[in-house]
């Protein structure tokens, strides 16, 4: 089966169809938009990337998209207190190139983090959150100081489940709990400082998409290849892309290296 914009444009509205949504698609960008008529905000996908998903990933790439903005759109619709809901407050991690505001232009909160990524805080909805912006924090008379610490102090408190692996005399560590945090855990200081004193090579951190966290014992040269070659693996298919790139882990700092094939790095 061939797929092109009109037939995924089809797929796409026979699953999201719903008495309270409306569905429109815009030809020139190719790009389909479903709305909440409670609230008047929607999301907006670009039929492109799923028909290239599609191809490799088929249903499974459906049943992604079809997840992530049903999820949103619940997210937008539900009601959002902080107050005696701090444990519910929690830090994300995105591309650096991400949204810095709301479709509406309502600025969300966030912080640099490395030349590749930033620091988005999030108010967990069970099956869902939604990212903390500035109309969110006037109407609760919150300031920003005192969620990035609440935020923070959460994430020491998820678990840190790891999977191991071994490769060409390599270790990877894999934290994939899937609980929408999992990259986030690169932000708790006193885990990674932990996985630290494990390492006996180079240690290296991906966050190619946020529901894996990769951490590498990097003993050999061959270890950025395979390093280099999870991390694309895991960006390309992930829900919601972070960065290709790996980063060192030195002095309590990441910093990006760019792996080039057949073991060069810069």
């Amino acid at each position: 089966m061939k797929m092109d914009s009109i037939k995924m444009k089809k797929l796409l509205e026979e699953r999201l169809k719903q008495e309270d949504r409306k569905i429109s698609y815009d030809r020139e960008k190719d790009q389909l938009r479903i709305e909440s008529r409670v609230t008047g905000k929607g999301i907006t996908v670009s039929l492109g990337g799923i028909i290239a998903k599609w191809h490799t990933q088929k249903e499974k790439a459906i049943d992604e998209v079809v997840y992530y903005i049903s999820e949103g759109l619940s997210a937008m619709e539900g009601q959002i207190q902080l107050t005696e809901h701090e444990k519910k407050i929690f830090p994300v991690i995105r591309s650096a190139s991400f949204a810095s505001e709301a479709e509406e232009g309502v600025p969300f909160l966030f912080d640099e983090h490395t030349a590749e990524t930033r620091i988005y805080y999030a108010y967990d909805m069970g099956t869902t959150y939604r990212l903390i912006d500035s109309r969110i924090i006037q109407k609760e008379g919150w300031d920003e100081a005192r969620i990035r610490e609440i935020a923070m102090f959460n994430v020491r408190s998820l678990p840190t489940p790891l999977k191991e692996d071994q490769v060409a005399g390599n270790v990877f560590y894999f934290l994939n709990s899937k609980d929408g945090y999992d990259a986030s855990r690169i932000l708790n200081k006193v885990f990674i400082n932990e996985m630290q004193k494990k390492i006996t090579g180079t240690m290296a951190l991906a966050v190619p998409h946020q529901d894996v966290l990769i951490i590498a014992d990097i003993q050999n040269d061959t270890g950025y290849d395979i390093l280099a070659q999870m991390t694309m693996g895991f960006f390309a298919n992930g829900p919601v892309p972070v960065t290709a790139l790996s980063f060192l882990y030195e002095n309590g700092s990441l910093e990006p290296i760019f792996i080039l094939g057949k073991n060069r790095k810069l």
